[in-house]
């Protein structure tokens, strides 16, 4: 079954290499582990998946649908639910399944949120050119020309000024350097997407 889990961002520090070589790694732990929910089939949805809870969230609040999808897996309702499409499933629904699912030296795509940076101007979101910056130009920092007149419009994807940040966005073919099955903890090569303590989800490559 292709491999997932979801966990958390620790954060980036660098370590060496059996060679002597320094290499910058992101911490990513899974905090005891995501458990199966469901098991998606081709007979009843139509695709072969299976689902992921990840972090306890209290009964109070969680919908009473959350509660009893997750009694059938004998755990407590998740904050987080994911899905893994997969053709070849072993697992079964109130496995837990940690950070051992993955091998050293393997390769993993990283999705997570990437972080808010607030509303932005075309120089900084969209890395526009700024104009003349003499007295007389009066326009320095604009967004620049709204296309020809005839359309009476703009036309849809011009940069404009807008929200930046807070993409989603995955980091393909990162190699897992370290893999530290008592901590929860894996070590990928590079940085991935989001804020220290962010979401992210690590899936098997799909390149590889």
């Amino acid at each position: 079954m292709r491999k997932g889990l979801l966990m958390r961002k620790v954060g980036m520090t660098q370590i060496f290499l059996d060679n002597g070589t320094i290499c910058p790694v992101t911490v990513l732990q899974a905090q005891g582990g995501n458990t199966v929910l469901q098991i998606k089939t081709y007979e009843n949805d139509g695709y072969e998946a299976y689902q992921l809870g990840f972090e306890d969230k209290k009964e109070r609040v969680s919908t009473k649908a959350e509660i009893a999808h997750c009694k059938k897996a004998n755990t407590a309702p998740k904050r987080f639910v994911a899905e893994v499409r997969s053709h070849e499933i072993t697992a079964v629904v109130g496995d837990v399944i940690k950070v051992d699912t993955f091998e050293k030296g393997g390769f993993v795509d990283v999705t997570g949120k990437a972080k808010g940076k607030g509303y932005a101007g075309p120089i900084k979101l969209n890395h526009q050119h700024r104009g003349p910056m003499a007295h007389g130009s009066k326009y320095h920092r604009g967004v620049g020309s709204m296309g020809a007149i005839a359309p009476n419009r703009v036309y849809k994807g011009k940069h404009m000024p807008s929200h930046m940040g807070a993409w989603t966005r995955t980091v393909q073919n990162l190699t897992i350097v370290d893999v530290l099955a008592d901590k929860d903890v894996i070590l990928v090569k590079g940085n991935v997407p989001g804020p220290k303590k962010g979401l992210v989800f690590v899936k098997a490559s799909i390149k590889k």
